[in-house]
Formats: structure tokens, sequence, C-alpha cells
């Protein structure tokens, strides 16, 4: 029997006001009833989708997205094993090593995909965030279109190409299904000493904000994070704070310096990036005033952080809390508490991440940290996936993007860099003698020196290999296991670009290692291009003492300007060399830095078909005793100042 009339009428006004009710209080709960989650909503605000997908996580869940590990331990030596990774220890980034050159385009999309898939059949399906180092060009992997290093693209004060730049290579790295690059590296290099100065655009911090605000544009393009995910990625400005300025330029040192230094000379370009958007931001290796900067809280928390107010993620570098102590490791468990309670968020294991994330664990449950800062960790990480648009287009798509991969058109963006960097330091042994431009028809012209024909020398470090590679590049140790390429990566060395600029009707004879007999066998030539420099390096296998040109550059030079020849030496190096004591019997000198690939764009300049435009980005100490010295110094007294350079 049913209800009387107004007893009915009460029920359904009470029911109402209980769903009200129940829908103010649990509208959530009762959308995802319906199956509305709000983290998947593109829909929906950023900020909304990242606390409404941390509040579904687990603690494992967070801590995984805390974790950066090496690919390979997911493809070799056995991927079924690596899947792990992803479905049960649910890591959230994966990095490509500087050993890592790739395969083909195809199979490392295929690879960043697998991972993907996997990546997002666990519960929450939270994309994986895909890194590796770009720092000029697709730099580790093979025939892509490598640009000058750091300190070339200071040279040529082009923002516009700097920023062609950034594109090309964010479009590159994007082609083989990368979706970060640990770039721009925007260190203020104050001691040439230091073996990654080649990585700094300049050592006035006027210069390196001019560089890192273009390729910024280039990499992410002008918007917070990421503009267009299809051809743009993630940026990484490192390495936060003050590495560039290490007592006697040793790497990974101690930086000492008063406020107004750290805030007016090396702070300037991390203030710019944070303006931008920089989508995360590393750690430095070394200290700062007697404290690491992997647990340095005062400058990652109190200042990064609270007062720039930096919204992306802090990483650490490559095992870089594992040196917080002296050695390395000695209390690793310390180390894990120290970084992550000084700020960093996402941690680059690479290899040990189960130690890791069950230390970690520990730390958490055990209250020394609180999970107030894993939730601040993982809401930037998060954050940042978000902001690419991970959670909408999660997977490569390479095949639109590969037949622009090392094409012609981004081969000619690095010649122009190459010419538009190329500084010349003298032009003849007198203002009558002039030697450059170069004539093209002549009989017989001397190219001399190994550095004219190796495109590994003259790419420098962190090409191919962390420590870049000797010759054409065939000779790098690959393991087939790991589907890594052989051959030869595609370029021009400045001997081929030379032979392609002279006349046809002019004898071009190259001698790798001239002797006491060259200049007498050669006495007919018009004259010899000598290209000397340094050998590659990176890192720590960089610092040098005495900044001396690789031998047998010395007795090249001596073998053949020092006995008559009319030359010209082109130098090939990361940094100011020691040059003085030849600088007499050289007719003409010319800084072509690390070109990359385009070789050609130094013989573009030498034979006068573009003018030399580039001008120092660093001071050119007499000695090594006078370092550090930099513009502005009160005792300043340099063979060749900041912002010299020749035009023509």
């Amino acid at each position: 029997r049913g209800s009387p009339p107004m007893a009915g009428v009460r029920s359904f006004f009470l029911f109402a006001a209980i769903a009200l009710l129940f829908a103010g209080r649990y509208g959530d709960a009762t959308a995802a009833a319906r199956g509305y989650i709000k983290y998947k909503d593109p829909k929906a605000a950023v900020e909304e989708r990242v606390e409404d997908l941390l509040t579904r996580m687990t603690l494992p869940e967070k801590l995984g997205q805390m974790c950066q590990v090496d690919r390979f331990n997911f493809s070799y030596p056995n991927p079924s094993i690596g899947q792990e990774i992803f479905t049960k220890y649910m890591i959230g980034s994966v990095l490509s090593n500087p050993y890592d050159t790739g395969a083909s385009i195809a199979k490392r999309v295929e690879l960043a995909n697998t991972m993907q898939k996997l990546s997002l059949s666990t519960r929450l399906g939270i994309p994986l965030l895909y890194a590796i180092d770009a720092v000029h060009g697709h730099n580790t992997f093979i025939n892509a279109t490598i640009f000058p290093h750091n300190i070339g693209l200071g040279a040529t004060r082009d923002p516009e190409l700097v920023k062609k730049i950034g594109a090309i290579t964010a479009l590159e790295v994007r082609a083989t299904g990368i979706a970060q690059a640990f770039a721009p590296c925007v260190a203020v290099c104050r001691d040439p000493r230091w073996g990654r100065c080649y990585e700094s655009y300049s050592e006035d911090p006027k210069l390196v904000n001019l560089m890192t605000e273009s390729i910024m544009d280039g990499l992410q393009g002008n918007a917070p994070y990421v503009a267009d995910f299809k051809t743009k990625l993630a940026g990484c400005a490192k390495h936060f704070v003050g590495d560039g300025g290490t007592i006697d330029g040793i790497n990974e040192n101690n930086t000492v310096v008063d406020n107004a230094t750290l805030f007016n000379v090396h702070m300037p370009p991390f203030e710019l990036a944070v303006k931008k958007g920089i989508a995360s931001i590393m750690a430095s290796y070394s200290s700062l005033n007697g404290v690491k900067m992997h647990a340095n809280r005062a400058m990652l928390t109190d200042y990064l952080k609270d007062t720039l107010k930096f919204q992306g993620f802090v990483i650490s570098d490559w095992l870089g809390i594992d040196k917080i102590t002296t050695p390395p490791r000695a209390n690793y468990t310390y180390s894990i508490e120290a970084s992550i309670n000084a700020g960093i968020d996402m941690v680059m294991v690479p290899w040990e991440y189960k130690e890791f994330l069950e230390k970690l664990t520990n730390l958490v449950n055990g209250g020394y940290i609180p999970m107030s800062r894993i939730d601040d960790a993982v809401r930037r990480v998060l954050r940042v996936k978000f902001s690419l648009g991970l959670f909408e287009n999660p997977f490569a798509e390479g095949s639109s993007l590969a037949t622009e991969f090392g094409s012609e058109e981004h081969r000619e963006v690095a010649r122009e860099a190459v010419r538009k960097s190329m500084v010349l330091l003298k032009n003849g042994k007198t203002d009558n003698d002039k030697i450059v431009p170069l004539p093209k028809k002549v009989k017989k012209i001397v190219v001399a020196g190994a550095h004219a024909n190796n495109m590994g020398w003259q790419c420098g470090g962190f090409t191919l290999t962390w420590q870049g590679f000797n010759g054409t590049g065939e000779n790098i140790s690959r393991n087939k296991a790991m589907n890594l390429p052989t051959g030869k990566t595609r370029g021009t060395t400045i001997l081929e670009g030379i032979m392609k600029t002279v006349d046809a009707t002019t004898e071009v004879v190259y001698v790798e290692e001239p002797n006491q007999n060259t200049a007498k066998l050669h006495a007919d030539a018009a004259y010899t291009i000598v290209v000397v420099g340094e050998a590659p390096y990176a890192e720590s296998q960089g610092d040098s003492t005495t900044l001396n040109m690789a031998a047998p550059g010395p007795d090249t030079i001596s073998h053949t300007c020092a006995s008559g020849m009319k030359c010209v030496v082109v130098l090939v190096t990361g940094r100011p060399l020691m040059i003085e004591a030849y600088i007499d019997f050289i007719d003409a000198v010319a800084v072509a830095w690390l070109p990359g690939t385009e070789g050609q764009g130094v013989a573009d300049v030498l034979f006068g078909d573009h003018p030399f435009t580039g001008t120092l980005p660093r001071t050119w100490m007499k000695s090594v005793v006078q370092l550090p010295m930099n513009v502005g110094d009160s005792a300043y007294d340099p063979l060749f100042p900041f912002g010299f350079g020749i035009t023509n």
C-alpha cells in the first residue's frame, strides 16, 4: 500500500536534501562512481589534476616518481626482467646514458613506446618521462645534427640563431621518442681550467642570459614547461649553482664566493630560466662555500623554490647524491635523507634503484623525511608531466619527424653556427700583409694537423660517448646485444670542407703529422692551413692546470709556421689555450672552438664566402698564472680581451 500524499512529499524532499548534502561533500566520489576521474580530464586545470592524482597514490607509487634509472636496466641484458622497473617498482623516469648512441629512429621510438606502455599498464597509468643529454644537438645519437658547443654559440652573439638550434635539437630528440633534454647548461665559467668550460656560453652572465633565453625558446617554446609537445621538449637548466666558479677550475670542487658574486654572476641565468618556466633544474656536484649543492637546503628549497617560486622539479646529477659523502656512498642512507630533505625531487640513481627505494621508504616510514616533502616532490614531477601533455599524448610519433632528423636544412643551420662562431684573432704579421681571406685558386696548398680530418676531435666531448670519440665514429666499441649502430656519423671534416671550397685546379696536400722535412718538401705551397687544438674530453677528465694544446700540436706549428711556411692556424678547442709563444711566427690565427659535424663552416670564412663576425665569449689569457681572470677584474692583462675579434 502506498504512503499518504504528504508523507510522500516529505520523503521526496528528505531524499533530495540528503542527495544534495552527499553531492556537496562527496561530489568527487559520486563522479568517480559514474566513471569520472579528474586527473584524467584534459579540460581540468593542471593543479587540480595534480592534487587529484596525488591523493590516490600509495607511498610506493609516489616514491617511484622520484626515481630515474638508466634505460639499460630495462633493455639490456633481459627486457623481460626489466619490465618490473615499471610494473613492480613504478619508476617514473628513465634516462639514456652518454654511451647510448641509439639504433635506428624506428627502433628507438619502438623502445620508448614499449616502456611507456608498461608505465601506463600500472594501476594509475602515470606516464613515463624519458630523458637524455642533448647539449649540442642530439649528441649521443648517431647521424644527428651536431652543433658547436656552447662556448662557440656564445661567440656568435646571435640569439635568433641559438633559438633555431634549440628548436632543431628539440625536434631531433622528439623524433627518437624522448621527452626531456638535460639542457641548457647555464653555468658561468670563470676559469678555463675547468673541464666543462666549453659547456658554458661565456664568463659574462649577461651573455649567458642572452643565450639561455634564446635556447629555452627553441627547446621548450615560449611557454611554461613546453609549448608544443610534438616538436618541443622539457628543458633542464644546469648545474645549480656556481659550478663554473670552483677553486682553480677543478670540477666538482668548492665554489667560495660572497653574496654579491653569487647573485650577480652565477645566479642570474637560473633566475631567468625560472621566470621563463624551465621544467626542471639539475643540482651541481660542486659545493657552495663548503656545502654540497645536493644537500644545500638553503639554496634548493629556501631560495630556488620559496624565493624564486620555481614550480618544476629539481633533479640530481648522475649518482649525485652518492657524492654528498666522501668517499661516495660512505653512508647512502644519510645521502638519501640529506638530499631529499634539502629539496631534490627526482634522483638520478641510475642503477641501484631497489636499494634507493627501500632506504627511502624506511626513511619516510621512520619519520626522517616528512610526507609533506614527498608530496612536494611528487607534485612537482606530476606538474611537469601534466603540463607536457604526457597524459594525453604519451606515445612517441617519431615517424612523422624522422625525415627531418639530421636533414640538410638542419645541417645548414649548424654550418651557419660554425661560421658565425669563428673568431679571427690575428690576420697578418703587419696591417699590410693580411692573409685572410685565403685565395681559392692557387697551385698548391698544404693542410696540416690531425684535427683537420678528425670528426670526433672537431665535435669534442659529449658526442656519441661521454668523452667523445677519435676519428669517424667507426672505432667506438659497441655491444651488439644493445642494438647500437655501427659505421661513421654523418658530417664534414674541416679538411673535407677546404677541399670542397678551393678551385678544382688547386692541389690540396694533407699532412697529418708534419716533420722537419715538411717545409722543405712543400716549399712551393702558396700557404698552409694548420689545424691543431685539444683532444675530446668531458667533465673532470678535461680539467687542466696547463691549458696546453694536445700533442703533436706544438710540433705541427713548429714544422710549418716556424719553419718559414706561410700559415693560418685554426684552433679546435673548448677554451683558450696557451699560444703566446707561437703567435709571432704565425701569419693568422682563427678559433673554431668545437664546431660539431659541419666543418664546412670553417672553410666558409677562411676563404671569404662569409665574413668573420665572431667575438671572444671569454678572456684569452697570456699565462695560466693569471687565472682566474675575467672581464671587469682590476688586474686585467689578457693576450686577447673579452669581446675581441677581427671582423672583415
